[in-house]
């Protein structure tokens, strides 16, 4: 049974169905948007499954190019003259 016909339901119709919105929001990967007298004020969206962690998120977005490790052959200010 489908309660979410459209992607908004006012707030009466929300605050009857709640549960089972809630339920249908996760079940579809849908959100709903609630509204009071049309206008939009709250918007119910299915959370990820998995939450991405910090650590190793940028992962795979950046490229080396050249050699990091080797000196260079400049002399900088701060060796010395």
């Amino acid at each position: 049974m489908t309660i979410v016909m459209s992607n908004k339901l006012p707030a009466g119709e929300f605050k009857a169905k709640c549960l089972k919105v809630i339920d249908e929001v996760q079940r579809l990967r849908i959100p709903v948007i609630i509204t009071k007298r049309g206008k939009p004020v709250a918007k119910l969206v299915p959370l990820d499954d998995h939450a991405e962690s910090f650590v190793g998120s940028m992962r795979g977005t950046m490229e080396i190019v050249g050699d990091i490790v080797a000196p260079i052959d400049v002399t900088w200010k701060a060796d010395g003259d």
